[in-house]
């Protein structure tokens, strides 16, 4: 079998449901907690289940929705029971996952048709950017693809200097000039290299600077354009970068970021060091953009297609 033919083998899933302890603990202690001594799903109970999911960062609207879900639900199904209030959650959170939009690629090969296939990808410092990329790009490497990284974040000499150890780790070849060059320069040259050299991909680093400059729309618009030169319809996709474990402040970038650029997909870093991993499922469902990939550890592997029913799965493991 294929290392790629399976979205989820025995150690990817034991992986994703170590990374996701820390939100599991908390939200069925607290879930147990609510209902204990409890016969009935009353008020009381919905009101502590509020307060939980707030807590879990799922974000205010997105659990007045689950909410709303689960009191049709009990008004309807009048034998349903608080022990069973698992379940419900599960079953709501599921549903509301999967009416959300799906990500496109189920393995990391680039789509079909496309090459090179072209990735632009933001997010502020300290998000854990450059290293998602050196972790897509061992990932695409591993795939069979010809890579090639750009490194345009030049605002910042760790950056640069970051992207071309993971060059070197994963044996890609990375475009970079220093810092406090033009990063549409870097840009234009990486994909210029990409094409000459057959690459399948081409993945660009870019400033992670703070998302409240107001020079962020105009310096991602120039990197769009330059590489439009060589490729007409790059970047293919704007993959958004951010720290699950800063919870709303997650969100508070990903609206920045919606504003400045069309961001196709989102990846959600660091979910393994906090109980707030609730935040993906208010992300997915405020914004309506694809979570594509979710980091739950260090290692390359802990860098994971997101999978929706495998993500609740994990969510609601019991020990």
């Amino acid at each position: 079998m294929s290392l790629f033919s399976s979205l989820f083998s025995s150690e990817k899933k034991e992986s994703l449901n170590k990374g996701l302890q820390k939100t599991n603990d908390s939200f069925l202690g607290k879930l147990g907690k609510a209902v204990l001594g409890k016969s009935t799903i009353d008020d009381e109970v919905l009101d502590e289940l509020e307060e939980i999911l707030v807590s879990s960062d799922v974000g205010i609207e997105t659990t007045l929705k689950i909410i709303d879900r689960i009191k049709t639900r009990v008004a309807r199904d009048k034998y349903l029971g608080a022990r069973e209030l698992d379940r419900l959650l599960r079953e709501e959170i599921a549903l509301l996952l999967s009416e959300g939009p799906t990500a496109e690629y189920k393995s990391f090969e680039p789509p079909a048709g496309v090459k090179p296939y072209v990735l632009m990808v933001v997010g502020v410092n300290g998000v854990g950017k450059t290293t998602t990329i050196g972790k897509l790009a061992a990932h695409y490497k591993r795939a069979g693809q010809n890579v090639v990284l750009g490194a345009a974040d030049t605002f910042r000499a760790a950056a640069v200097d970051q992207l071309k150890l993971w060059g070197e780790r994963v044996d890609v070849p990375v475009v970079a000039k220093g810092m406090n060059t033009d990063p549409s320069a870097v840009a234009y040259e990486a994909v210029r290299q990409g094409v000459e050299e057959k690459a399948d991909v081409i993945i660009i680093d870019t400033a992670g600077r703070l998302h409240t400059k107001v020079n962020l729309m105009a310096e991602l618009s120039k990197i769009k354009r330059v590489m439009q030169k060589v490729i007409p319809d790059a970047p293919h996709d704007v993959l958004l970068v951010l720290d699950g474990s800063t919870g709303q402040n997650a969100v508070i970038q990903a609206r920045e970021f919606t504003k400045a650029t069309e961001v196709s997909c989102l990846a959600i870093t660091k979910l393994d060091g906090t109980a707030k991993g609730g935040v993906v499922i208010g992300i997915s469902d405020e914004f309506k953009i694809p979570v594509r990939y979710i980091g739950v550890g260090e290692q390359v592997d802990d860098l994971q297609l997101f999978d929706r029913a495998e993500f609740v799965d994990s969510l609601f493991q019991k020990k």
